[in-house]
């Protein structure tokens, strides 16, 4: 299975108990999603390596405690702590509506109420405390705008667009234009 076709769950950031047990920070909204899984894909060497999973249960809100099959002391454990978790993407439920998925939006084009096509969807920055859009505009330079329900008017997968309602000057101050100023 290729990196690509996979989703990051969270990482192992330490060792619980003496009988290998791991703990896994997750990355997600629903972590009651991850208890009673069956396998994983740990990252080894940069490539994605199965392990199967005898337990996983909820650890202190957004840790989930996992034990492997075959990692049986607190010595195996710790040769996993940092390894990133992934699950295959087919995995995913399918969402509908506004909702979607980070990866599911690359490439689709940004369509503004006021300004029109903006460009393609080139990435998202979850990393922030605000994620948000980048935005290739067709003259190169990017649009950075917040991921936020208030903004986002249509997810239109059949024609690969979202359409989007930009803050009254954005569009302007990544495109250099000065407020009143008009695209010829």
């Amino acid at each position: 299975m290729k990196k690509e076709d996979l989703y990051y769950v969270g990482k192992i950031v330490k060792t619980y108990g003496r009988h290998g047990e791991v703990l896994v920070k997750l990355d997600t909204d629903e972590p009651e999603t991850y208890e009673g899984m069956e396998s994983v894909l740990l990252e080894i060497k940069g490539q994605p390596v199965p392990f199967f999973v005898n337990n996983s249960r909820l650890h202190k809100s957004m840790l989930l405690r996992v034990d492997f099959e075959d990692i049986n002391s607190i010595e195996d454990a710790e040769e996993l702590v940092g390894r990133k978790l992934f699950l295959p993407l087919s995995t995913l439920p399918e969402l509908t509506g506004n909702q979607f998925y980070y990866h599911e939006i690359m490439g689709f084009e940004a369509v503004d109420e006021k300004h029109g096509p903006l460009g393609l969807i080139k990435d998202v920055n979850d990393m922030a405390a605000q994620p948000y859009f980048i935005i290739r505009h067709p003259s190169g330079k990017e649009i950075l705008v917040p991921i936020h329900d208030d903004f986002l008017l249509k997810v239109d997968r059949t024609a690969k667009k979202i359409h989007l309602q930009t803050p009254e000057g954005l569009v302007k101050l990544f495109l250099n234009e000065r407020p009143g100023e008009e695209k010829e």
